[in-house]
């Protein structure tokens, strides 16, 4: 069955309208803005906006969902294009800081103010450390990792990822959301290593 042409370019402005409120919020949190806000901003009828979602709150809660689904699917493709699990932690934490990158302060706080918008950020975060627990368990298989308990591991990594987004770690040490996803990259790796073999004994 094909979609008939009047429908694809409706399909299609509402993704447009989905990217076009992903990136304002970003910018400027979603908070204050009021449907009539919303329309003049992005120069589109209140229906168009109620073809999204049937309130403002509702709205807010697709945007966000939005935003982290299209900022999974860009870090899983970066990480799907390496092998070693170490450089799988590196990249992911690497492509997870670039994601949260454009996402201001106004963002953060009005999404975790919600609380429907909360459950979504605090899904992601909870999913963010089952990938990192997943990562970890492979490395330790291969004996890349050392042993240690990678349901433990993830957790602390999910808070320090949490911890990061809601902009807690940078209020208390100053770092950018860029910097300390690198911090917490080179903390990570440098602590899972495994030791290396010592081969004195062969010689």
């Amino acid at each position: 069955m094909t979609t008939s042409p009047s429908r694809r370019p409706a399909n299609a402005r509402r993704a447009e309208l989905l990217d076009q409120l992903r990136d304002l919020f970003l910018a400027e949190g979603f908070a204050h803005f009021t449907l009539d806000d919303l329309v003049a901003r992005l120069h589109c009828s209140k229906s168009t906006l109620y073809t999204l979602a049937g309130s403002k709150e509702q709205l807010a809660v697709r945007v966000v969902a939005h935003y982290f689904k299209c900022a999974t699917q860009r870090v899983e493709r970066q990480v799907e294009a390496v092998q070693d699990v170490r450089e799988k932690v590196r990249v992911y934490l690497d492509a997870a800081a670039e994601a949260l990158r454009p996402a201001s302060r106004e963002f953060i706080a009005d999404m975790a103010a919600n609380l429907s918008t909360r459950a979504t950020y605090e899904a992601n975060a909870h999913a963010a450390a089952d990938r990192i627990r997943g990562f970890i368990g492979e490395g330790v298989r291969q004996g890349v990792f050392r042993e240690v308990h990678a349901g433990f591991v993830g957790e602390l990594v999910g808070h320090a990822i949490a911890g990061i987004q809601r902009g807690e770690i940078g209020e208390r040490t100053g770092l950018s959301d860029a910097a300390a996803f690198a911090e917490l990259s080179q903390f990570l790796l440098g602590g899972l290593a495994a030791a290396p073999q010592n081969n004195e004994e062969e010689k």
